[in-house]
């Protein structure tokens, strides 16, 4: 049995619904003209968006969704759980600070940081340490293990590529920057799911 608790599921179940279901649902509100592979998502809860509350509320949910799963996510390391729990606080940040036709500095910041923050987290939240105390091992004498390495540096590798990818069409105004950004706010969002369904699949460690 898994010393990751089953709540833990709930949260990293429900961030990519939040994500995907609330930009779902408010581009489907728009007026006509709405373009999701130019307009980015954060335009769905700006000041001026029509019912701007979906949106709002989606990443909200995103937010506070990592900020429970990085506390869950107990067999992570503590440096990755922190940037995973950061970078849900900086997305409920940028929610409370929404995007405004005038631009908003803090909106901006806020974004870079959850889209940094999460990028990374996998790489640092597999234990560098490999010995273990006697205590902590399996009854089959291993010793347990937090996320595979080199699996969690090739999906942090990934989602920074993704992430290179956007922040370049977003910096030289190209006309793909909706789409961009919903592929690695997507990303993002299912890699906190894997990583806790892959903790639950290892076993409780003895007393």
């Amino acid at each position: 049995m898994s010393v990751v608790p089953r709540w833990a599921l709930l949260s990293a179940g429900s961030a990519p619904l939040f994500l995907v279901g609330g930009w779902t649902v408010a581009q489907a509100a728009q007026p006509d003209g709405f373009d999701p592979i130019r307009q980015t998502i954060s335009a769905l809860a700006a000041t001026d968006a029509d019912h701007r509350w979906i949106m709002t509320v989606g990443l909200a949910g995103l937010g506070l969704c990592h900020l429970v799963t990085a506390l869950g996510l107990v067999t992570a390391a503590p440096a990755g759980r922190g940037l995973l729990a950061l970078g849900g606080l900086a997305t409920v940040v940028l929610v409370v600070f929404p995007q405004r036709p005038d631009g908003s500095i803090t909106h901006v910041v806020a974004a870079g940081v959850a889209f940094g923050a999460l990028a990374v987290w996998p790489a640092l939240a597999v234990p560098w340490r490999t010995a273990r105390p006697k205590a902590l091992e399996q009854p089959d004498g291993t010793a347990p293990s937090g996320p595979a390495r080199w699996p969690a540096f090739a999906v942090t590798a990934l989602l920074l590529g993704l992430l290179g990818w956007f922040a370049a069409v977003f910096f030289t105004d190209g006309a793909w920057i909706g789409l961009t950004e919903r592929l690695v706010a997507a990303a993002e969002a299912v890699v906190p799911l894997a990583a806790v369904l892959a903790a639950l699949t290892r076993r409780r460690p003895l007393p």
